[in-house]
């Protein structure tokens, strides 16, 4: 760290920028996540009691909702203090949620995050959920430190949870704490680094760690894993490599700093064990967060782009740099009105200055600074570089927006959400609840950029979407709660596309003669399938000025609306690419509007001719199920026109796990019908996967329903 980087600082600030930590919480549903947190916000002083999910007591788990089913829904973030080596750290500390349907939330956390613990459960080990997340942190480049929780299970395996992490994410673990005992037995852990037995049976709440000698039965083992972490940082530190290469052993002091450049780079991945339920061995990984995530000075180079120009443009961390943050979530909290949570990425933020955004080039005003804590709020007058806290008053700011100082802007980096794959229509009870249905959708929109809300213009429903069942679900409760709305849904609807098979062409005029000036467009196209995910391509090849330039953005609005609304059941027209061929105009008669209608009409006199077909989201199940109960499962996946891509045997004693590929449209209720199946005993997630052509007899009951 160059002494530059050193004198960025304000002197206002409670703790150094090096020794700040921005970590998040992740893993598949149920590893133990929020219960990790409950335990590191007791340890770090801020509860003086220690909550839990299954009892409903979760700080973290605020909402009604995640307490009432015990998962997280929503990313919660709170600030700790953690004392290592007498130099005090702040861990800015978000919560994700596991659940498939709330991925959206783990994608813009791990946005503004610097490095993230990923929670493997020590009988499921590495389960769907959790390769989801880990493609998502390699996504932003996020540096991880894996904890095998639920020790105290049985069935526990620490090493096999270690291979799982080697094998089926690819990635290089370096085992630093080891297990001392497992199932009930699991007492203590082995503190690779500093050769050591720690254990956790001085008091109930498992604050008081007492160090011994490694037990003699566990010397050779350690040996092992000490040896098998300088091996790993020889192959990626060249100043490892070379003490290793002259046959020495390297020194505790040249360790250290190499194993944190190493996880740093996302090269390693140092591994830790504990039960965090039985409040067993949550110490020992934060002091190892603390020692080897990085700060945010380790992301020194923040990457953005000139908002005037688009060129590449780089800011560097610091509280004395211009100002610019990234607002990566928006809640409506019932006493403040809209919080705006921000990461400060340069500069600092003070209550009442002015801001831009550069999406709609408007000035912003911050008004209050808090810094949440779960739900609750304590008033900040600044917000240091490298912080994450929430904004009050701010306007025109979505999801992904960046805020900067106006002098010198900068377009910060977003992010990108998965599209809905199911959707429900919603109504209220009455006609005096419309306005409160319609503030309640707008305000959940606001917050979840996977929530959609559109009015079907055929029926004048108001259509919602979302990622699943849940995720609706969960809409809709919140509606009632939170914006106290009765409301009525209907059955659930799957979010099909329309696609073409084959080419074709569409010659068509707009005219309209009227008293004063007419209408006269006139467009010629050309339609053919494109490649798979890639969207609707619109090209113009118009020559010698036969559809004047002003009038070919309209064209292009026209082309995208119709594509939008369908033309074969009303879903949207997806991989297809347009041609503007040519066209013609009347210098008095032509306007903006006769273009676009005529666009509109020649995308869907054309579709008609390219022989249009259905796609319907296929989803990825992964279902670990009993051996005993594999046939009942594989024949109600096949029932459903599922396709069984593998089968894993014994992923834990007894279990098997299947992957499957199964259309959206016949898993509604396939929580109740696995839980009859398996006597309760298998559990299942699902994510979507891609688009596939339906079968004839399905497009064409689906084609007679929408009319």
């Amino acid at each position: 760290m160059s002494d530059d980087k050193q004198f960025k600082e304000s002197p206002n600030r409670q703790v150094a920028l090096k020794n700040v930590r921005n970590i998040g919480i992740m893993a598949h549903i149920d590893a133990g996540k929020t219960t990790l947190s409950e335990r590191i916000l007791f340890y770090t002083g801020i509860n003086h009691k220690i909550g839990d999910t299954h009892e409903g007591t979760a700080t973290m788990d605020w909402m009604e909702q995640e307490r009432d089913r015990g998962i997280t829904i929503t990313s919660a973030a709170t600030t700790a203090f953690w004392t290592r080596n007498d130099v005090k750290h702040r861990f800015n500390l978000i919560d994700t949620p596991g659940h498939v349907d709330f991925t959206a939330e783990v994608e813009r956390s791990l946005r503004v995050l610097d490095g993230a613990v990923a929670v493997f459960c020590s009988v499921g080990k590495v389960q769907p959920q959790s390769e989801t997340v880990w493609r998502q942190a390699q996504k932003y480049k996020v540096p991880i430190v894996a904890l095998i929780n639920k020790m105290d299970r049985t069935g526990a395996d620490f090493y096999g949870a270690v291979e799982e992490i080697k094998t089926k994410l690819g990635a290089t673990p370096v085992p630093l704490l080891l297990p001392i005992g497992k199932e009930a037995d699991f007492v203590g852990q082995i503190d690779v680094l500093e050769n050591r037995a720690i254990y956790f049976d001085g008091d109930e709440n498992g604050s008081v760690m007492r160090y011994e000698d490694v037990p003699a039965d566990y010397v050779e083992l350690r040996e092992k894993y000490y040896k098998h972490l300088v091996e790993c940082l020889a192959e990626v530190d060249e100043e490892i490599m070379e003490i290793f290469l002259a046959d020495e052993m390297p020194t505790l002091e040249q360790i250290r700093p190499a194993l944190r450049r190493a996880t740093v780079s996302a090269q390693l991945v140092p591994v830790a064990c504990a039960s965090a339920f039985k409040k067993r061995g949550v110490q020992p990984v934060l002091d190892i967060v603390a020692d080897f995530l990085p700060s945010p000075i380790d992301i020194w180079d923040i990457k953005g782009s000139d908002p005037a120009t688009g060129e590449e443009k780089t800011r560097h961390v610091g509280d004395l740099q211009p100002f610019s943050a990234l607002v990566f979530k928006i809640m409506t909290d019932p006493f403040v009105g809209k919080l705006y949570y921000f990461r400060v990425y340069s500069g600092t933020a003070s209550q009442g200055m002015e801001v831009l955004n550069p999406r709609t080039n408007r000035r912003e005003r911050l008004g209050r600074l808090l810094q949440m804590h779960a739900n609750h709020r304590e008033e900040r007058k600044e917000i240091f570089s490298g912080d994450i806290a929430a904004a009050v008053g701010l306007k025109n700011v979505t999801t992904g927006d960046t805020i900067c100082c106006e002098d010198d802007p900068i377009v910060l980096e977003s992010m990108s959400f998965p599209e809905p794959v199911i959707s429900v229509a919603v109504e209220p009870k009455s006609s005096g609840e419309r306005d409160k249905l319609s503030k309640g959708l707008i305000a959940l929109s606001d917050e979840d950029p996977t929530f959609r809300v559109r009015s079907d213009e055929e029926t004048g429903q108001t259509i919602i979407s979302g990622m699943g069942e849940l995720h609706l679900e969960i809409i809709i409760d919140r509606l009632i709660r939170e914006f106290k709305v009765e409301a009525n849904t209907g059955a659930p609807q799957v979010a099909y596309r329309e696609a073409i098979t084959k080419g074709a062409d569409a010659d068509t005029k707009f005219v309209r003669q009227t008293g004063g000036h007419g209408q006269y467009g006139h467009v010629i196209i050309h339609m053919e399938p494109g490649e798979q995910g890639s969207g609707l391509v619109i090209e113009n090849k118009v020559v010698g000025g036969n559809i004047p330039k002003e009038f070919i953005k309209p064209v292009e609005n026209g082309l995208r609306e119709a594509a939008a609304t369908g033309v074969l059941a009303g879903y949207p027209l997806i991989d297809l690419k347009i041609d503007i061929v040519d066209g013609s105009y009347h210098p008095v008669d032509s306007s903006e509007m006769a273009f676009k209608i005529a666009a509109s009409m020649a995308l869907k006199e054309a579709a008609k001719k390219a022989n249009l077909i259905l796609l319907e989201p296929i989803m990825k199940v992964d279902v670990v199920v009993p051996e005993e109960n594999m046939g009942d499962i594989i024949g109600d996946i096949t029932s459903r026109r599922g396709n069984i891509v593998e089968i894993n045997s014994n992923v834990q004693p007894g279990f098997n796990k299947l992957d499957a590929q199964v259309p959206l449209a016949e898993l509604f209720g396939y929580a109740t019908a696995i839980r009859s199946l398996s006597r309760g005993r298998a559990s299942y997630t699902m994510e979507p996967s891609h688009f596939e052509r339906v079968p004839k007899q399905v497009q064409d009951k689906v084609v007679t329903e929408k009319k």
